[in-house]
């Protein structure tokens, strides 16, 4: 056992238990208490390798927390947690981020604004905010091109990080977070503080992600199931840290599991490849 294990960890324990190598993300019995307040509780849970989930729920239902656990930065408190075939708390995690790509407002509110777009994005591959003097190939300065290219900001690659509309800085996130080319994809809301055009733009590049063999599994958090873009395949409902529902994406998005994970009763209709809820 190497590197630095997450704060809290519990010391001694048994081996952990082989992992299925095609589960990305397997969660059993896990629960989650800080300062006496139970974020989640008893929650199973298992991503494959070729799954688009979206988690849903409201405002502290503990969709951070389950995010913050796949991406190895959080601990369990209870129940076992696996994420890439490595238990949390028993692994190196500085390696085992390397191969999780994360996109969240705390990393976004830290990327310096007069950065260049081109390095906010390529100083993934070292794990650092902010150029300064670690050296990069040019197969590096290709690659983060190549990703501003496919997520349809290419051109902005040599503007100013500060300069952009959010919509666009949205897109510079998702492209850093794919820059180590990681095993898992973890998305946290980002869509939030979009307009409509760039909530559509986005989902539709999203879904572009999502319906390419090659793409990483892919995690979603989200509020909203308007913002739920196509080729999405499952979900996971929580509330106040307990698993709603989960599943197929047809098979979880219904008006009962919605109204339940809301409190409030909810109608639901399906257009296509997209979700619109409105209170019944």
């Amino acid at each position: 056992m190497t590197g630095d294990l997450i704060p809290g960890a519990p010391g001694a324990a048994p081996a952990a238990t082989p992992v299925d190598a095609d589960l990305v993300v397997s969660m059993d019995g896990v629960g989650v208490r800080r300062s006496g307040t139970a974020l989640l509780h008893d929650v199973d849970w298992r991503v494959e390798l070729d799954e688009r989930w979206v988690v849903l729920g409201p405002n502290g239902a503990g969709k951070t927390t389950l995010l913050s656990l796949a991406a190895g930065r959080l601990h369990p408190t209870t129940g076992v947690a696996h994420v890439l075939g490595e238990r949390i708390g028993r692994t190196d995690v500085n390696e085992l981020r390397t191969r999780i790509g994360l996109s969240t407002a705390a990393l976004a509110e830290r990327l310096p604004g007069d950065e260049r777009v081109a390095d906010v994005v390529i100083t993934a591959a070292w794990s650092v905010v902010g150029r300064w003097r670690e050296s990069y190939d040019r197969s590096d300065e290709a690659r983060a091109r190549a990703l501003l290219d496919q997520l349809g900001i290419g051109h902005l690659a040599d503007r100013a990080y500060g300069t952009l509309s959010e919509g666009e800085r949205k897109r510079v996130q998702i492209a850093r977070a794919l820059m180590t080319d990681p095993e898992l994809l973890l998305l946290d809301e980002p869509a939030a503080g979009l307009d409509l055009g760039g909530r559509e733009d986005l989902v539709a590049r999203l879904a572009e992600l999502a319906y390419d063999p090659d793409a990483p599994a892919l995690v979603l958090v989200t509020h909203h199931v308007e913002e739920i873009p196509p080729g999405f395949t499952h979900a996971l409902l929580l509330r106040e840290g307990t698993v709603v529902a989960q599943g197929l994406l047809g098979d979880a998005l219904t008006a009962d599991n919605l109204s339940k994970t809301f409190g409030l009763p909810l109608t639901v209709e399906r257009h296509g490849d997209r979700w619109t809820a409105r209170a019944a």
